[in-house]
């Protein structure tokens, strides 16, 4: 890290710092959903809350996201970064849902904590904006566009049909029955195919793309360029 600069260095702990939250709300995503439909268990141990302590994982929320936020300050990919998986027991949920349907809710609700949170944030950024408070090109609005970016990419990398992501759990309980026992050898290898999506900037393009497109498009639609 000798040939960083201290903007460089502000923008990985400011990296660090969206990324714990952003993956501390889509935990809290998956803890309040499950509790929602009738399953106590992640509310007994703690993850019914918005502290990120209590969603923390020592290599998910701590060391990839420095490594991402080295990754984004020398122009590659940022905004990666994962909690402790939320415990939850679908057989405990209220009998209207299905265990298939709840583990779909549970699932989804992680990645749509994470799209909540950014287009909120999109629209506190263009408010402050118009209203004058900070400026378009200003340390501020280029944090509040880190914030709607990484919760962006957090969600369409969390969609990938890769287990054990949400995107895997998903097309788990999508899968028709008879080609289950498919879907269960090719989950054996998707996590191998997850680290190349992680270590390969051009693969991770498949996230990061949609995400940087779904960004700017909210902000044109808020009336404000991308990126501050």
């Amino acid at each position: 890290m000798g040939d960083f600069t201290s903007k460089d260095i502000r923008q990985i702990l400011v990296q660090l710092f969206v990324l714990v939250i952003s993956v501390a709300i889509h935990e809290f995503g998956h803890a309040i959903m499950a509790d929602k439909l009738g399953d106590d268990t992640p509310r007994r141990q703690g993850r019914v809350t918005l502290n990120p302590i209590a969603h923390a994982d020592p290599v998910g929320t701590l060391i990839l996201p420095v490594v991402s936020g080295v990754f984004s300050a020398m122009g590659g990919l940022g905004g990666i970064g994962w909690g402790r998986p939320v415990q939850w027991q679908p057989s405990k949920v209220n009998r209207k849902w299905s265990m298939a349907t709840a583990s779909i809710l549970v699932a989804i609700a992680g990645p749509g904590m994470n799209f909540v949170l950014g287009t909120l944030t999109a629209v506190v950024h263009v408010l402050l904006v118009w209203r004058g408070v900070i400026s378009h090109d200003g340390d501020v609005s280029q944090i509040l566009g880190i914030v709607v970016g990484t919760n962006y990419i957090l969600m369409f990398f969390n969609l990938l049909p890769f287990p054990p992501l949400d995107g895997g759990h998903v097309a788990q309980h999508l899968m028709p029955y008879r080609y289950r026992a498919h879907y269960d050898q090719y989950a054996k290898y998707a996590p191998f195919a997850l680290l190349v999506v992680i270590a390969v900037p051009q693969v991770g393009q498949v996230f990061s793309l949609p995400a940087e497109w779904l960004a700017r498009h909210v902000y044109m639609l808020l009336q404000l360029p991308f990126g501050g």
